[in-house]
């Protein structure tokens, strides 16, 4: 069996679905303030703190550039590589919806899509359907998608830069009739899968949350630590789009998750920096 047929197992794909999402944050947090790229070697050290080992980091790597989402470049004779410009853009936008949440209120009303495309154009149709997801949408009815009205410049902004703008409407609206809203809400989003996203998050990363705990920490362990709780929480604020707290469980822990990754990332965002630049620039020299 080639290497090439090995990366393309099942058992490849399972380690690039583990490993990606680490290697993404990695870029997100260190490679953008660094030129946007991270030497092979850096890389490979850093995954290493990781608990990761260089097989799997070049599986990963690999897998990601045929999708589009990592670029080979070479800074003189040294071979590293760079986010495509797709990708930063993504992380752009998700650098808002992470660290800068905003929860809507009902007076915010509501935000409609609909939109018709071409049978022809069936890739343009799935790539509509994955950024509203990725916004957070929910469907009100087939064809109807629907978010708090507060994302309307988002919204806006995120098909204009995919070039989908021609597809697509998008219409404020109110509820006026009929039903009660706190209902629909919770058929328009699965709430019961989010909620048990949010349970495991705390029930996973509260335990960190305890700063004396870090108080002779090293940096290599606030980043061992930060890096894979803030790749656990960067999908949520996707999955979660600000629906207003009025409209939600009354045991909503979407809240409490939220305070406790902004509590994390006071604690621990500096240190593990300071862990991952002296890796990055000892590994370039």
């Amino acid at each position: 069996m080639t290497a090439a047929t090995r990366s393309d197992t099942p058992g490849a794909a399972n380690r690039e679905t583990r490993h990606g999402p680490l290697i993404t944050t990695l870029f997100g947090l260190y490679a953008r303030g660094e030129a946007n790229w991270l030497s092979v070697a850096s890389l490979v050290r850093i995954m290493s703190d990781l608990g990761v080992e260089a097989p799997a980091v070049r599986s990963s790597v690999s897998r990601m550039k045929r999708r589009g989402i990592l670029e080979s470049v070479r800074h003189g004779s040294t071979a590293g590589y760079s986010l495509a410009d797709s990708t930063l853009g993504t992380l752009a936008e998700g650098d808002v919806r992470i660290f800068e949440r905003a929860r809507a209120t009902v007076e915010d009303g509501w935000l409609l899509v609909v939109f018709s495309v071409p049978e022809t154009e069936r890739e343009k149709r799935h790539e509509l359907r994955t950024s509203l997801t990725r916004l957070g949408f929910g469907t009100a009815a087939p064809g109807a998608w629907i978010a708090p009205g507060n994302l309307g410049t988002e919204t806006r902004r995120t098909l204009e830069s995919r070039r989908l703008t021609g597809y697509v409407d998008i219409f404020r609206a109110d509820h006026l009739a009929f039903g009660d809203l706190r209902s629909k809400v919770s058929t328009w989003w699965d709430l019961d899968e989010l909620a048990e996203m949010y349970a495991d998050f705390l029930r996973r990363r509260s335990p960190l949350a305890d700063p004396s705990s870090w108080a002779r920490a090293t940096p290599r362990e606030a980043f061992r630590a930060y890096v894979p709780m803030l790749t656990e929480w960067r999908r949520l604020p996707y999955r979660d789009p600000g629906i207003p707290l009025a409209l939600l469980p009354d045991d909503w822990k979407g809240s409490t998750a939220g305070a406790l990754f902004d509590e994390l990332d006071d604690i621990l965002s500096e240190r593990a920096r300071e862990h991952a630049l002296t890796v990055i620039h000892g590994a370039a020299r």
